[in-house]
């Protein structure tokens, strides 16, 4: 079993910032990719808020979400255009004005030599919260922002995948989330008792009941999960043994 040290559970908050997210207008992607690249950093994503581009509800969110978390990380609104206010409103939930970074500008610079030059809408890119470090972006020049726990990240995908990759291994994180799925043909009402029961045997698991109709069947996906790789053994062996005594077997790796 894994020591108090390496099960300590280090936490990561996310706010998707955008107008256009919350009028459906733009489905996020953002969610999920942080989700998993934080799970292999072995940082577990907590809770997740999506605000409009207003900056009260920013400044709120980002208070409340870096005080009760290790980390936090906002993606949206750091673009050349009037409504890109995340910087601003980050800067004031942490009391600093906002500057231009001279290797913000530096970078921009470069990328845009060949692109129609440095105006001032693209300028915008190269403000940061005062005493802020940059995270690298490889395809549009314009950096992610590092202050102390928060991150703040572009909302466009492919550009959030690329500031993400230029941090993995950079923040420290505790034991990696592992887990198991057993899938049964079983109603969850039918098997709640030995959910809960397997659960409190095994402190150091939790399980996630996913129900499902198919083929005209009922049934439900039981996900376990724990950083402890004998302890989640044990669990879904257990849950194996229970779901077969009720005479409803399981099968390893889901349904």
């Amino acid at each position: 079993m894994a020591d108090s040290a390496s099960n300590r559970i280090w936490t990561a908050a996310l706010i998707v910032i955008g107008d256009e997210i919350l009028s459906g207008r733009t489905h996020d992607k953002n969610i999920a990719q942080v989700a998993t690249w934080l799970g292999v950093q072995g940082i577990r994503l907590k809770e997740v808020r999506v605000v409009a581009d207003d900056t009260a509800a920013i400044v709120e969110a980002v208070n409340t979400l870096r005080a009760r978390n290790d980390y936090l990380f906002t993606t949206g609104g750091i673009g050349p255009t009037h409504d890109d206010i995340t910087v601003d409103a980050i800067a004031e939930a942490l009391g600093v004005g906002v500057v231009v970074h001279p290797e913000a500008r530096a970078i921009l610079s470069g990328y845009y030599e060949t692109r129609g030059g440095l105006n001032e809408a693209r300028l915008r890119m190269a403000r940061v919260p005062a005493g802020a470090e940059l995270i690298p972006n490889r395809y549009t020049g314009a950096p992610g922002i590092r202050f102390g726990n928060v991150f703040i990240m572009a909302g466009v995908p492919s550009i959030t995948a690329g500031m993400l990759d230029a941090l993995s291994g950079t923040l420290e994180g505790g034991a990696v989330l592992l887990s198991e799925t057993v899938g049964c043909w079983v109603g969850e009402s039918e098997v709640a008792d030995l959910l809960r029961q397997t659960e409190k045997d095994h402190a150091t698991c939790q399980i996630g009941s996913y129900p499902f109709w198919k083929d005209g069947r009922t049934g439900a996906n039981f996900v376990i999960r724990s950083v402890d790789a004998e302890d989640l053994a044990a669990c879904s062996r257990a849950l194996m043994a229970g779901l077969a005594a009720l005479g409803r077997p399981g099968e390893p790796g889901g349904i």
